[in-house]
């Protein structure tokens, strides 16, 4: 080699292995070297054994692979560029024209949209079942059912099913249990072992957008489970589908995920706290939150996430709802959440700030839930704000905007 930018490009220095610190190292690449032909013919990247192309895996992923793995009790997990690319990805790789996959009605939005769109497009049906009354489910359970998606607490209404006797009727009639496990971020309960006796889902499908990241600057989810066939198949979807997520994202979850349980636990007692205030003040017709007495599905929750916790009083995520007596229009609805100053008005949550949205309810469900009063549903996202401060910032704009 006689050209400097040759000698550049080939330099054959390698640091010293044996380098530890707090943080693993992040490795980019497309391109994977081997070191001859018979290693590039005898690599497999469906196992974690070598690496052969970028898509499939690098040290950073690897690893964070893992650590999501035994965060959420599994032993096997694939990540995807975000929660809804983890809820393809289940669907997409365990129902074929034909099939038919049971949604609850209090599913996230766009899992219910996937159904309608594309897994109708080719050739797959839907049912959506009332998440409160497993007899319902069982009833909608057919020959033709593949996959059927549980969710706890719900989305926006934050009902917790009977998540025990759901995920032992899909098992007796040999249906995969797949659960959007984002709410309890793998720290509320253990999804693969919900009566400490072995007893759990297939499947979780995780937006680690949310509590893993901390930050709310990383799109990425996961998909995960304790069976290796199941995996498999999984994860021979997600390579057919392209599906990857860059070095740095990888890097950030990483970082962030030793301080989850400290955050997740934080925004848990906001929430708590700020729900209970809630409660006392007349605007508000019911506040939704599953550690509340009167919350729907209260025991339900009790029975899964207290008995995972070493404390014996459950564990919750930082969100509630409210929702606002029917006597005050939308208007007044959206004018209370505009009024607010530390609370922002925006999606997703698991991140430093307070968030609110406010939600046609009557659009997003079959019929209107019986255990739910009428009225305008808004839900809240705890950041890491002081709880005073924002109990402030709700009375500031409940007397702004709701006069009682």
């Amino acid at each position: 080699m006689t050209e400097p930018i040759t000698r550049l490009i080939h330099h054959p220095y390698q640091p010293p292995a044996g380098f530890a610190g707090p943080q693993p190292g992040v490795f980019k690449a497309s391109t994977v070297f081997f070191p001859n032909v018979a290693a590039m013919r005898a690599r497999d990247w469906k196992r974690k054994s070598g690496y052969t192309y970028g898509l499939h895996g690098t040290p950073t992923t690897f690893i964070l692979e893992e650590r999501i793995a035994a965060l959420e009790g599994g032993l096997h997990c694939v990540l995807v560029p975000s929660g809804l690319a983890a809820i393809a990805n289940v669907a997409l790789a365990l129902l074929k024209s034909g099939d038919e996959v049971l949604i609850p009605d209090n599913a996230y939005g766009p899992n219910k949209a996937l159904a309608e769109g594309e897994l109708a497009a080719l050739g797959i049906t839907h049912q959506v079942y009332d998440p409160m009354d497993v007899a319902d489910l069982a009833a909608r359970i057919s020959p033709r059912t593949r996959l059927v998606w549980l969710e706890a607490a719900g989305s926006v209404t934050l009902e917790f099913p009977d998540l025990i006797a759901q995920a032992r009727l899909c098992r007796e009639r040999g249906v995969v249990s797949a659960l959007d496990n984002t709410w309890g971020a793998g720290l509320a309960f253990n999804a693969f072992d919900l009566d400490g006796r072995g007893l759990g889902v297939d499947v979780s499908a995780h937006a680690l957008t949310k509590y893993p990241s901390g930050g709310g600057d990383v799109l990425m989810g996961s998909v995960t489970t304790r069976d290796e066939a199941l995996h498999l198949k999984l994860k021979l979807t997600h390579m057919r589908l392209g599906l990857g997520v860059g070095a740095n994202d990888a890097e950030n979850l990483l970082r962030a995920l030793p301080s989850i349980g400290l955050r997740y636990h934080s925004q848990d007692q906001a929430a708590r706290a700020l729900a209970r205030w809630c409660a006392t003040q007349s605007p508000f017709a019911q506040v939704l939150h599953p550690a509340l007495d009167a919350s729907p599905g209260h025991t339900h929750w009790q029975q899964v996430c207290g008995a995972a916790d070493a404390r014996g009083t459950g564990a919750s995520a930082g969100l509630f709802s409210v929702i606002v007596d029917a006597r005050y229009t939308s208007a007044q609805v959206d004018a209370f959440c505009d009024a607010l100053r530390l609370f922002k008005l925006g999606y997703s949550w698991g991140g430093p700030i307070s968030l609110v949205v406010p939600y046609d309810l009557a659009s997003m469900r079959a019929a209107w839930p019986p255990h739910l009063r009428r009225g305008t549903l808004v839900r809240f996202s705890t950041g890491l704000e002081s709880v005073a401060d924002l109990q402030a910032d709700l009375g500031q704009a409940l007397a702004v905007a709701l006069p009682a």
